[in-house]
């Protein structure tokens, strides 16, 4: 099988997995709005997005290590998933007995039990999940993600709606959706047969370490770059505001929802590379393919926002509508800077991503300070994207000397100005809405200059899915 057609095939499975998966999740805002209150939907979120920063933290992103050092082994597989698991168990006892200190931030005084335990149970969740993926089973991968998102829809509905539990049956639902998709891949695949004490290694989980430890503060600095405004703004502004803020983000994370389910069949594709720079023209053609989907994706998002917004948000969020666009062009540069991500992961070089992403992190808090008392939550979305534009041009400049791919500047500054235009012209429209007729004539126009600007890399995207498909 050629490298198209294994990506192919990978990205297939995960499609139908996990964009199902995202796609009833995002249609669980109607819900999460009707239940909450914006107050309430703020704090939900939040604790959810501190436990979701110290997740890597507690387990030290063991899980990572065992998809990469699995997933280009070709020997004994069993004995990375087993080293991990010793880590996972070290690292989870040690952050149970920590746990308790979090009672010592006021904002968590009562929500620390559900963020320790959300911790806990996501990591063995990935442990299990990564480990199977690395082996092989896709499938089995891509399945158990349903079934973690109808659990997750099913807590939902018995917690919120039926039994009013509010921001702690928000938080239970992923708790339990995850510790329950756990034990059945435990089970269904006896997963106990591939723990092997005796190849327990100070050596090999040595280098696992090497290897994922820098991810741990490079997933905290992309955690202080994508998450740390809507603290920012709930104790600058209001929890009012930063619920409307939090929910704008659930549109532009359907461009994430679809960038996630590539970057999952992407890496287990260059992980198997033993020589990343032979495989330039592989990068090459993916990343052009890949930088017209983002662009397109987020200029079809923006045209469609006001319309998302109208069904799927209750009257309370109507007016979380205005800053979409501008965090969809961040979610753009979220998406490239996540391809781009993928070349230190393949050359292990992992140091870089760390140290990209503490200076779009340091950028991130210093604009937050600076535009949020000016321009409240629309300062905090225009620093997200200011961080995501920078990290994404650091990346372009350092990954070239890992692999010297084709990253076609001229073509990129193109789509950059042409999204930058509709993203003013949506914007503008929200604050004259008697021009919203006129505004959104521009802002089709706009969209279709970029649909013909990159129409050349559609069609032979097109021309090679058919050959993929009929084997060629």
């Amino acid at each position: 099988m050629s490298r198209y057609s294994r990506l192919l095939s990978n990205t297939l499975v995960f499609t139908v997995g996990k964009l199902l998966s995202k796609l009833l999740v995002f249609f669980m805002i109607g819900l999460y709005t009707a239940c909450l209150s914006p107050e309430e939907y703020s704090t939900a979120e939040l604790i959810a997005n501190m436990a979701n920063l110290l997740i890597p933290l507690a387990c030290l992103g063991i899980s990572e290590g065992i998809f990469r050092s699995a997933a280009a082994s070709s020997g004994d597989k069993e004995a990375y998933f087993t080293n991990g698991l010793m880590v996972y168990g070290l690292g989870s006892a040690v952050f149970l007995l920590l746990s308790p200190l979090m009672s010592l931030i006021p904002f968590f005084v009562d929500s620390a039990w559900l963020i320790a335990g959300y911790v806990v149970v996501a990591n063995l969740h990935s442990v299990v999940s990564q480990y199977l993926c690395a082996v092989g089973r896709t499938k089995l991968f891509a399945g158990q993600g349903i079934l973690n998102t109808a659990l997750v829809i099913g807590f939902n509905i018995l917690f919120l709606p039926v039994l009013d539990f509010g921001v702690t049956g928000y938080v239970l639902s992923t708790i339990l959706a995850d510790l329950t998709t756990t034990v059945f891949l435990i089970m269904y695949t006896r997963l106990w047969r591939a723990v092997k004490p005796r190849s327990i290694s100070k050596q090999t989980i040595r280098d696992m370490l090497r290897f994922c430890l820098p991810l741990v503060p490079t997933t905290i600095f992309w955690w202080i770059t994508g998450v740390s405004d809507r603290y920012m703004v709930a104790w600058m502004c209001s929890d009012q505001l930063n619920g409307l803020y939090t929910v704008a983000y659930k549109i532009p994370n359907l461009l994430i929802y679809a960038v996630s389910i590539f970057d999952s069949a992407w890496k287990l594709s260059v992980s198997a590379e033993e020589d990343p720079d032979a495989c330039k023209d592989f990068y090459s053609r993916v990343w052009r393919v890949y930088t017209t989907v983002a662009f397109l994706g987020g200029g079809a998002l923006m045209l469609c926002a006001r319309l998302f917004a109208g069904i799927l948000f209750a009257d309370d969020y109507q007016n979380a509508w205005i800053y979409i666009p501008v965090l969809t062009l961040a979610t753009v540069f979220t998406a490239l800077c996540t391809f781009l991500g993928s070349v230190y992961f393949t050359s292990k070089k992992t140091i870089w991503s760390m140290v990209t992403a503490l200076v779009g992190a340091g950028l991130n808090v210093v604009l937050n300070l600076w535009l949020i008392p000016v321009w409240d939550a629309m300062g905090a979305s225009i620093a997200t994207f200011a961080s995501y534009f920078v990290v994404c041009i650091l990346r372009l400049i350092t990954t070239r000397r890992l692999i010297s791919f084709k990253q076609e500047w001229g073509r990129g500054f193109i789509n950059t100005l042409l999204l930058g235009v509709l993203t003013i012209v949506m914007t503008l429209s929200e604050y004259d809405p008697t021009r919203i007729p006129l505004m959104y004539g521009m802002a089709g126009g706009v969209f279709a200059l970029i649909l013909l600007f990159n129409l050349r890399p559609v069609m032979e995207l097109l021309k090679d899915v058919g050959r993929m498909i009929k084997g060629k």
